[in-house]
């Protein structure tokens, strides 16, 4: 695992947009795996800034999410599909038929696990983006997960839901289950970005860089592939 300390949040985010434009540069036929979250709000930003500036195009671009929260419509403002569009997709002249994430109301969660994997199948991705959650899990991949996991139905630990709460009115709102694509299907992008940010972040940065390679701390498992690059703020790297 490659490891790049940058001074403060901007500094994440700008080094985090080379990676990202650099592999959307390389290939206009790129498939993106894309994260949720606060953390990559930044490198968001300026993925849409460059594509004003510079005219970088997403018109063939694919795009697969990690997770979606179950319950949740597509239309409601806190659902992943919601933030995607806001924070990016908007900002970009990719098709919205290209991009993908699960379907939160899916009526039938095996067939809807089965259809995602199958998409996954179908779209290697170029590179996978990842967050990281301060009790060490990907995606919404919590300790435990086996390594081997495909698309599956998680219920969030409680220290997800805390870390979530922010986004909703009351923490009695944040959905307690949530599909989300498996540790296995990580792990076959050709390059992983995961991200990093603030202190909260420091204890789990170090365990999955410098710790045991285990399923209780589902980032750890980063370590054995070949082409994953960290970016920390300095407090989130502050233990390394």
């Amino acid at each position: 695992m490659r490891t790049i300390i940058a001074k403060d949040y901007e500094e994440l985010s700008a080094k985090a947009a080379k990676v990202m434009l650099d592999v959307v540069k390389e290939n206009p036929y790129a498939v993106l795996g894309l994260a949720t979250g606060t953390t990559p709000l930044g490198l968001y930003a300026h993925m849409i800034a460059d594509h004003e500036k510079h005219g970088t195009s997403y018109a063939h671009i694919r795009t697969v999410n990690l997770d979606e929260y179950k319950g949740l419509p597509k239309t409601h403002p806190q659902s992943y599909a919601y933030f995607m569009r806001k924070n990016l997709f908007d900002g970009l002249d990719i098709d919205p038929e290209n991009t993908n994430i699960e379907n939160g109301m899916a009526e039938n969660e095996t067939k809807e696990c089965a259809r995602y994997d199958a998409l996954l199948e179908q779209l290697p991705r170029d590179i996978q983006l990842l967050g990281l959650g301060s009790n060490g899990h990907i995606a919404f991949n919590e300790p435990g997960t086996p390594f081997g996991s495909g698309t599956h139905v998680v219920t969030l630990a409680e220290s997800t839901v805390k870390d979530n709460a922010r986004l909703f009115d009351d923490i009695s709102e944040v959905p307690r289950k949530a599909f989300t694509m498996g540790i296995r299907q990580i792990m076959q992008a050709k390059k992983i970005l995961i991200l990093a940010s603030g202190a909260n972040k420091a204890d789990a940065v170090y365990k999955m860089v410098k710790g045991e390679v285990t399923e209780a701390v589902p980032a750890s498992v980063l370590q054995l592939h070949p082409d994953c690059i960290l970016i920390a703020d300095q407090e989130a790297a502050s233990k390394l």
